[in-house]
């Protein structure tokens, strides 16, 4: 394959950290080293500067809501310059402009469907199920404009058609670097920052800080156990961090959780490694990274049992209802280590070589020749 010229759009990109800026990342950095130019198009943010990575940063405008996101003004700059590819990762306005380049110059579109929309609709100062029904729209019109719709896992893949979804979809998980998560070692001094004192064990919760991602469930089982020799460490931040933290004062743990804010992604093998155990209560993921990033650092698991969790576990962790108690009786189990460690190897087949390989074969499919869904998007 001749080398491409790929423009990835997003809507939330660095200083910003998730799973999305992660998956942007580690594909962007895979084809750069594989001789491909990759073109990350976001929003602005404002006193926030690139560093080295080709970024077009779009003129932006603070959104009406208490987030780190922002509003993109529809401007195409000319510094685009012309694509092999349109990657987009985001059905708003950035993915828009996206869909809109694809078709002013004849290439493919992609689109990667990383956020269940409608498991986020509390953000939207409107009535609940309207806006989930306006979600539900939005995805599926926008979906359907691509050439090629990228999945993580095939639960989301029959979601979407459920509903309603009639493009190409391709599943194929988001990649990390799983060899440097493995690479990951316990760090006593670590522990000790994050208030693991010598002695006690540690509990470790990784994501963002979001109402959806229901970590007041970790909280309530971390109670549960009611056990002075265990520490909560939760890594992330954001809009719900406040709330979290009088959750944790109301349930009597607060002394013995820690909120460690967000971590630099270079900082987290040694996180995971130093972790007694992960938990994960997320209900709302199309994947979770972060169950990946534990799965590669072999760090045991308890999550919440949904199909997506299941899809990316397979036979690895330990997988119980979102029941508080059913939580802690796992986090019990775990801790005493009465739980077998993750069967080597478990993390392989999210490698984000294998990640790219999949992507380039998806490109080189539909340039060979460019689908008629992208010459029609309006």
């Amino acid at each position: 394959m001749s080398a491409l010229r790929v423009g990835l759009f997003t809507e939330c990109y660095r200083p910003i950290q998730n799973g999305i800026v992660a998956s942007v990342d580690a594909l962007a950095d895979e084809l750069r080293a594989r001789g491909h130019e990759a073109l990350v198009v976001t929003p602005e943010m404002p006193k926030y500067r690139d560093g080295e990575r080709p970024v077009v940063r779009l003129p932006s405008l603070p959104l009406p809501t208490r987030t780190a996101y922002r509003l993109t003004v529809p401007y195409l700059p000319r510094a685009l310059g012309a694509l092999s590819i349109v990657h987009t990762h985001s059905p708003f306005v950035t993915g828009w402009l996206g869909a809109r380049s694809a078709r002013r110059a004849r290439v493919p579109l992609v689109f990667t469907y990383h956020t269940q929309l409608e498991a986020y609709a509390h953000y939207v100062p409107f009535e609940a199920r309207a806006t989930r029904g306006a979600a539900t729209r939005l995805t599926r019109s926008y979906a359907n404009a691509a050439d090629a719709v990228v999945v993580p896992t095939q639960t989301i893949r029959r979601y979407l058609l459920d509903l309603g979804v009639r493009a190409h979809i391709e599943v194929s998980p988001t990649g990390i670097d799983v060899a440097r998560f493995a690479r990951g070692e316990r760090d006593d001094a670590l522990r000790a920052r994050l208030g693991v004192r010598e002695g006690r064990r540690m509990l470790l919760s990784v994501g963002r800080l979001g109402r959806e991602k229901n970590v007041e469930l970790a909280i309530d089982a971390f109670a549960r156990l009611d056990d002075p020799l265990v520490q909560l460490v939760i890594v992330g931040d954001g809009t719900h961090r406040e709330t979290l933290e009088r959750y944790a004062r109301r349930s009597g743990v607060a002394a013995r959780t820690t909120f460690a804010r967000e971590f630099a992604r270079d900082e987290l093998p040694d996180t995971y490694a130093s972790a007694d155990a992960f938990v994960f209560t997320s209900q709302s993921e199309t994947q979770g990274l972060v169950l990946v990033e534990a799965l590669a650092s072999r760090t045991p698991i308890v999550a919440v049992d949904t199909p997506q969790t299941r899809d990316v576990l397979a036979e690895a962790g330990t997988i119980v209802p979102a029941d508080a108690e059913a939580v802690a009786a796992a986090l019990r189990r775990t801790l005493a280590g009465e739980v077998a460690a993750h069967p080597a190897g478990a993390a392989e087949r999210y490698g984000v070589a294998a990640f790219a390989d999949r992507m380039l074969a998806l490109y080189d499919e539909l340039l060979r020749p460019v689908s008629l869904a992208a010459l029609a998007l309006g």
